[in-house]
């Protein structure tokens, strides 16, 4: 008994419990985070394709090609259902100025599931894709487009939500007429459309113009709802127009793509 006791004389209470904490602390920052994380997310062209697969399908109209890419922009979001974060991803997410932390609550409702959330945001995807295909079909007719008998598909892999409507509307309306509306500049924009063709605000917009300075957008076509949270943080390089109806967001394109945006409306403080 005395020789097994021996080795353990020198130990100091102080190291043991010091020991203790480091260690309790680790595995407090490898726990599921009660937060929510955001950053920029991808980008998708809506005039290009994904999967080998055009992201909008058009059968039953000619259709055109443009120099130029319309970017739909995203958030990347963990600490949602299905999509967990530890305690020490948030805390790096805390000190990094191109990302966001929010309690769970403020971001989905309380309980719900990986399924629920996954259905939600799927089926909030497919509305938006069916409400900018009647808006931009309208629109088109108007520009004299024949729009008897299209048939429109639209995918993205892994996107969800509401906010890419204006540009799905952007993107078909561009491939059904000859104009070459970019000019062959990138341009970005977020924005949800209803079938009026009313653009309505989103969240995480500070994120997704980050998003789309890094790939390479050097303007941005943003929700006149969303300017108060656009106002000072578009980044260096970026340059921002208000819109509020498909008509200002497809007017804005025209004028940006023949050299002439300069003059369009910035957001500005209220």
């Amino acid at each position: 008994m005395r020789a097994w006791m021996e080795p353990y004389r020198g130990l100091n209470p102080k190291y043991f419990t010091g020991t203790v904490a480091v260690l309790l602390s680790v595995l407090v920052m490898c726990l599921p985070s009660a937060y929510a994380v955001e950053g920029p997310g991808p980008t998708a062209d809506v005039l290009g394709e994904t999967g080998g697969k055009p992201i909008i399908a058009v059968t039953g109209a000619d259709t055109h090609t443009d120099k130029g890419k319309l970017l739909l922009v995203t958030v990347n979001a963990s600490g949602v259902p299905g999509y967990p974060v530890t305690n020490a991803q948030t805390l790096v997410a805390w000190i990094d100025p191109h990302q966001t932390v929010m309690p769970q609550e403020a971001v989905v409702p309380v309980g719900q599931t990986a399924e629920e959330y996954k259905k939600k945001s799927s089926k909030e995807m497919s509305s938006s894709q069916d409400t900018a295909t009647a808006a931009a079909l309208a629109y088109a007719k108007k520009l004299g487009v024949d729009t008897d008998g299209v048939t429109v598909t639209m995918h993205v892999d892994d996107i969800g939500g509401p906010s890419a409507g204006m540009m799905y509307a952007l993107g078909l309306i561009d491939k059904l007429t000859a104009d070459d509306e970019t000019g062959g500049k990138t341009i970005a924009g977020t924005g949800t459309m209803s079938k009026n063709g009313k653009v309505g605000a989103i969240g995480g917009i500070r994120l997704k113009m980050i998003g789309a300075k890094r790939d390479g957008a050097t303007w941005f076509l943003a929700p006149e709802s969303n300017c108060g949270e656009v106002v000072g943080h578009v980044p260096a390089g970026l340059r921002d127009v208000k819109v509020s109806t498909l008509d200002e967001a497809y007017r804005a394109l025209v004028a940006i793509g023949k050299g002439e945006g300069d003059s369009l409306a910035h957001c500005t403080a209220d």
